[in-house]
């Protein structure tokens, strides 16, 4: 009997996890490679940790770009480097493996997922559509014929669907969230400030005092970068509701998005969703009061699930084990 792996692939961290196992392990999708010889340097935490900060002949680069394959090669290194992690390196037969992919992925990003998952050493390969891994994850009751609203929103992608009878009804498959709210607040305290910070910073500020909307009670952070006039190291005092304002334009979006797919849901799934309004998942469904923000702008109720970035995961594990119900939602 094959080993079975469940792998969720996301463009900030890769996590994956063994049928029967408890263990889940999460590494940044992240390579760092030479760039006299392109030998890998480092995978995962190690190479996270170059970012920005790297001599001229090392890169360290991000093979997954707002949810699909930028580097075939850099895929299959990471995908690699994780099934070393969950199985060692001895293997006397090759694991079944179940990945999921976004709902709006094309035909030849799927084969490129499949592929590097092949050459990474994987024998059978399930792609499974991340909304419908979030929603069984989230334990939606997505199998019966009512209505279920679920955003899933990871480091590059924001799966917006409505589901029904196990499959998608509606679906928006927006290309930013966590990686866009960054850039976005990097440009933000530039313009604001004059401060130029890079990318990790910018992750900082949204983990430790971002918010959605703007708070009573606010935290201050020290934020360190360089002086966009003088080019000199600096630091200024940020409190959260200096923020808010900068990842208005991304989160703008998203519920554009979300409204979009709001007015192209059948009305008798409609009012199932405003009976029991929409689900979020993902990392990105950890900044404070998101879920506020959404239930103003919608007028539909919105609910942070319990440790939303393992929804994904869960899912997938609870999919393996229940392949026989849920074939006809496989993709690949």
């Amino acid at each position: 009997m094959a080993t079975r792996i469940g792998l969720d692939l996301g463009t900030s961290n890769s996590i994956i996890a063994v049928v029967g196992k408890k263990e889940i392990i999460s590494e940044p999708t992240v390579v760092a490679i030479s760039t006299k010889d392109k030998k890998v340097v480092a995978i995962g935490n190690q190479a996270k940790g170059m970012l920005g900060k790297v001599p001229v002949d090392i890169e360290a680069r991000r093979p997954i770009r707002q949810g699909v394959i930028a580097s075939y090669k850099l895929t299959e290194m990471i995908i690699s480097h994780l099934m070393q992690k969950v199985l060692g390196k001895v293997r006397f037969f090759k694991p079944e493996v179940m990945i999921s992919v976004p709902a709006g992925i094309t035909s030849v990003e799927e084969r490129a997922v499949i592929e590097a998952c092949v050459q990474a050493g994987a024998g059978k390969v399930f792609l499974i559509p991340e909304p419908i891994a979030a929603a069984i994850g989230a334990n939606m009751p997505i199998s019966g014929s009512a209505g279920n609203m679920i955003i899933s929103m990871g480091g590059g992608t924001s799966e917006i669907a409505v589901m029904s009878m196990n499959g998608i009804v509606t679906y928006e498959s927006k290309r930013l969230a966590g990686d866009a709210l960054n850039e976005a607040m990097i440009n933000f305290i530039r313009k604001k400030t004059g401060l130029v910070i890079g990318e990790q910073m910018a992750e900082r500020i949204k983990i430790e005092i971002g918010s959605a909307v703007p708070v009573q009670e606010e935290l201050t952070m020290e934020v360190r970068g360089r002086d966009g006039t003088t080019g000199m190291p600096t630091s200024i005092e940020l409190k959260t509701n200096d923020v808010v304002e900068g990842f208005k334009p991304v989160l703008s979006e998203i519920i554009a998005s979300i409204k979009e797919v709001l007015e192209r849901t059948p009305p008798e799934l409609s009012s199932d969703i405003i009976d029991r309004g929409m689900v979020l998942t993902g990392g990105t469904a950890m900044l404070r009061n998101i879920d506020d923000l959404f239930t103003k702008a919608t007028g539909v109720s919105a609910h942070v699930v319990e440790e939303p970035e393992l929804a994904v995961i869960r899912g997938i594990i609870y999919a393996l084990n229940n392949l026989e119900h849920i074939q006809r939602i496989l993709r690949g």
